[in-house]
């Protein structure tokens, strides 16, 4: 059968017709013919969006690592599974092969018992990027424990907030992380973090920077001694196909964290069947995305999906700009990477540095670029094209959530034409709609509004981890019997999706709606403008006027501001029209963001609306001092 890899845009069509008219038929084949199981489904779905309730592949058996692992033995035991890039360049890349990560899985997993853990508990795993982080999760997945990652640039308070809400039993972290030039110290992050955890009994602490740390008697242990001693056969946990992978906490747009809840059948067949279309793999194919495995897109296309199809993948413990920012380049040219997979945020920044860096390397390997995160913007898209790609190599924009587990709306490489600021059409299987503020499907082409899906997809979050109630309030009561996502979308002529931002993002300016993404795409183009955000503030008379945070490109000093900022409007003109002019253009050094690149624009928006005495927990933010910067210039 040939639906598991798609090679043209007719053979995309048929397929699609055939996974809308028939999912179940269509998810049966796929997760028959491509996957290991110890028992058989009983039924390939039930669902009931109503409660919400979602069921995949009910009675089967099976467990994720097997089909990660176990199965490739034979036909790929000495190629590499996982290809670790460090962040010093001169320290040595480790290949581990499929052979060489059956047993380090399977010795943590045996660590991991033996320090009490078993199937069901919650396991807290806090490491940089280094291959303990990806055997870790292995190793959880192999004895039915459920991991939950945070992403080791978060606070104490964030991390003791998630430990405790899925009242982890173990952390599992290391003395310390390389970023760049800096160190960090993560065990003393970590003990800061369990002075208020009292469900951890035990931290297992992997060396990294060999730094000196303090280790708590009876609580904290070295990992590595305990690895050595471990036996190197463990049995994979039969587990359920509905019994949780993993808990991953997506940060709600108010208040506590949202602990999504991932299970295992149908999380694994969707990630492993968009990784091998969206990403065009081919058997000795290299593929790195540059995520972190603390956000979904790590778990789902560094690990889970990638390792499903036995694939080479890389990890990458650096950051963009160290030692220079020729260091992705660096990267593709040394390991002759295929796919390469990258936020925005990213682009814009090597985008800002000039072209001389991307010209010292061979990038003639690329032949699949992806963008993530966000939507790409025009410019920084073809920058992307041009001189990466070298209009070779097509970008696929996917669009996808920490919620729906894997890739939602995407071009398929050299089947789907790509359109700039497009992720153009669903993915197999996914059923969009567009709903108007009355809760009405939107009917045909060129139109926007808010994006719902109507049908169950495979990798979707059950629930929110102990609070199944907020799971329905926020993802299914907007819209009777749909998923709604929080973003708005417009769909063209030809029937492609773009994504136009959250929907708290959609302003209101005399009764018009503004989504804040296309006033930011306008005022990006501004020759001066390396980067904006868009809120929205009262106003006496529109109702809502539009306030405009600005960073500008360092070209000199001495540039007249107020003609900028005349100029920012005049293309806003252009591009929108005058309603959608800003009445307050604040210029800014930086924008309050999250570790994955989202600007935080709640702080912007208080900022706006003067209402600063409580700006929520900033200590999560990549940058937090800019915060007070920009309260202290507000206008």
């Amino acid at each position: 059968m040939s639906n598991y890899h798609i090679k043209h845009l007719e053979e995309y069509y048929q397929v699609y017709r055939k996974s809308v008219r028939e999912p179940e038929n269509f998810w049966e084949e796929i997760a028959e013919e491509h996957f290991m199981w110890r028992k058989k489904w009983d039924k390939v779905l039930s669902w009931d969006f109503s409660k919400p309730e979602v069921k995949w592949f009910e009675g089967a058996q099976l467990n994720i690592t097997e089909n990660c692992i176990d199965r490739h033995l034979a036909t790929r035991g000495d190629k590499t599974a996982i290809l670790f890039e460090p962040n010093d360049t001169n320290e040595a890349s480790e290949k581990i092969t499929y052979n060489q990560l059956y047993e380090r899985v399977n010795k943590f997993a045996n660590v991991l018992k033996a320090q009490g853990v078993s199937k069901g508990d919650r396991v807290c795993i806090y490491l940089p990027m280094i291959p303990e982080l990806a055997i870790s999760v292995l190793a959880c997945a192999r004895i039915g424990a459920i991991h939950s990652v945070v992403f080791a640039g978060f606070s104490s308070t964030a991390l003791s907030t998630r430990i405790n809400d899925s009242e982890c039993k173990m952390v599992i972290t290391s003395d310390g992380s390389y970023r760049g030039a800096k160190t960090i110290d993560l065990k003393g992050i970590v003990d800061e973090a369990l002075k208020d955890c009292p469900c951890v009994d035990t931290v297992l602490v992997a060396k990294r920077i060999n730094s000196e740390i303090t280790m708590e008697a009876g609580r904290d242990k070295w990992l590595q001694p305990l690895l050595d001693e471990a036996s190197s056969e463990c049995e994979a946990e039969v587990m359920k196909a509905e019994d949780p992978l993993f808990i991953l906490y997506t940060s709600g747009s108010t208040g506590m964290p949202k602990g999504m809840v991932h299970t295992t059948a149908g999380y694994m067949v969707y990630t492993a069947y968009t990784f091998k279309n969206v990403f065009q793999y081919r058997e000795n194919d290299v593929y790195w995305c540059t995520a972190d495995i603390g956000w979904i897109t790590g778990h789902s296309y560094i690990v889970y999906g990638p390792l499903a199809n036995g694939a080479t993948t890389v990890m990458f413990e650096g950051v963009p700009s160290y030692p220079d920012f020729g260091r992705f380049w660096e990267i593709v040219e040394k390991h002759k990477v295929n796919q390469f997979y990258t936020a925005p945020t990213a682009i814009r920044a090597l985008a800002k540095q000039g072209t001389e860096l991307v010209e010292k390397y061979d990038l003639s390997s690329l032949k699949t670029l992806g963008s993530v995160g966000e939507p790409i913007n025009e410019e920084a898209w073809h920058w992307y094209n041009d001189n990466i790609g070298k209009k070779k190599s097509p970008i696929v924009d996917t669009w996808w959530q920490t919620e729906t587990g894997g890739i939602m709306i995407t071009p398929i490489p050299f089947v789907t034409p790509t359109k700039p600021t497009y992720a153009t059409l669903p993915f197999i299987g996914i059923q969009p709609a567009l709903m108007d503020e009355h809760g009405e499907e939107i009917k045909g082409n060129q139109v926007d509004g808010r994006l719902c899906v109507k049908f169950p997809w495979p990798s979707m979050a059950r629930t929110i981890w102990g609070n199944h109630q907020r799971y329905k309030d926020t993802y299914f009561s907007a819209f009777e019997n749909k998923y709604f996502t929080g973003d708005g979308a417009l769909r063209d002529e030809v029937g492609y999706y773009r994504i136009t931002g959250r929907v708290d993002d959609v302003i209101i300016v005399s009764g018009h709606n503004l989504g804040t993404a296309p006033i930011e795409d306008a005022v990006n183009e501004h020759p001066a403008v390396a980067e904006s955000a868009i809120v929205g503030f009262p106003h006496d008379v529109k109702g809502n006027a539009l306030y405009g945070y600005v960073i500008l490109k360092d070209t000199g000093e001495g540039r007249d501001h107020n003609n900028v900022r005349k100029e920012i409007n005049q293309i806003i003109t252009e591009h929108i029209g005058p309603i959608a002019k800003l009445d307050k253009i604040q210029f800014t050094s930086g924008l309050p963001k999250t570790r994955s690149g989202k600007i935080m624009r709640r702080i912007l928006r208080k900022i706006a609306h003067k209402d600063t005495s409580n700006l929520g927990d900033t200590s999560t933010l990549l940058n937090p001092e800019v915060v007070q910067d920009i309260m202290d210039n507000a206008l």
